[in-house]
């Protein structure tokens, strides 16, 4: 059986797409799912973390792949870690259509992060639009979240206009999650923390709409 595609993409730097994608790989791998890690940006910030946790938790790293592709070579990669791991995750740049679309083409979901932010939500309009044109399915995940702000009512209504499909699950603006990063870990491992509880539920919700498919 191949595997699950998943792209990340946001066509708006900050919006915390690799944070996501290296933790919903632990999410997949909480679950006992194999996992492979797929960076296209060049500033290599997945590739950083999965090489931290390869030195400095081993063990961790069971079920766990990685590999690094351009644009143009995403489809070649991705079919060849789908024959091997039940999800691939596929971390890209805030980058111009024509970058951001062969990572599209090959995604059996695409999952879209927008910061507590107007400026995010207006980026997350283009990304959805790509998506369409690819008739590719998306999830939009509200991602470092205030609760209770003004703000955040503000961009959850906003966000609501869209038209896509909204995550039920929010991932809070943490400082676990940052500081997991660091160590190559993420929010959902260490001690039982509301981190792990968003991590687990957003894999879940994730991992019900690949079945749906």
């Amino acid at each position: 059986m191949t595997g699950s595609i998943i792209t990340v993409a946001q066509q708006k730097g900050g919006s915390g797409k690799t944070t996501l994608a290296a933790n919903l790989a632990v999410g997949f791998l909480r679950q006992g799912k194999t996992v492979a890690l797929v960076d296209t940006d060049p500033q290599g910030s997945l590739g950083r973390w999965f090489m931290t946790r390869v030195e400095e938790h081993p063990d961790a790293t069971v079920g766990l792949d990685f590999a690094t592709s351009s644009a143009w070579g995403i489809t070649y990669e991705t079919r060849k870690l789908a024959g091997a791991c039940d999800i691939v995750i596929v971390d890209t740049p805030p980058k111009a259509d024509s970058d951001l679309r062969p990572a599209l083409r090959v995604a059996d979901l695409v999952v879209v992060p927008v910061a507590m932010s107007h400026v995010d939500l207006w980026a997350t309009e283009g990304v959805l639009d790509l998506a369409r044109r690819e008739e590719k399915d998306a999830l939009v995940v509200m991602n470092r979240t205030r609760a209770r702000t003004r703000l955040a009512g503000e961009v959850a209504e906003a966000a609501a206009r869209l038209e896509a499909t909204i995550a039920e699950t929010q991932i809070a603006n943490r400082t676990i999650y940052a500081e997991a990063m660091g160590k190559g870990l993420s929010g959902a491992e260490g001690r039982k923390t509301p981190a792990r509880a968003e991590v687990d539920a957003l894999s879940q919700e994730v991992a019900d709409r690949l079945a749906k498919g």
